[in-house]
């Protein structure tokens, strides 16, 4: 299951208040502005600055 749809239209980049993309396998929020992925677990994202995964540039791809 993923995130709710309607909460990904108000959830932004708590760094810089960008918008965020789901990942393709939806373990995760990327913000291109900052490359890095907030993570999903248990269907809910983790949006804390300390938590961010920093993206390869693989990833970004």
């Amino acid at each position: 299951m993923a995130v709710n749809p309607k909460l990904l239209e108000i959830l932004v980049c708590p760094k810089c208040k960008g918008d965020l993309i789901p990942t393709s396998n939806q373990d995760g929020l990327i913000c291109r502005s900052c490359q890095v992925k907030y993570p999903i677990k248990d269907d809910i994202p983790i949006m804390l600055i300390d938590e961010a995964i920093p993206l390869t540039e693989e990833s970004l791809a």
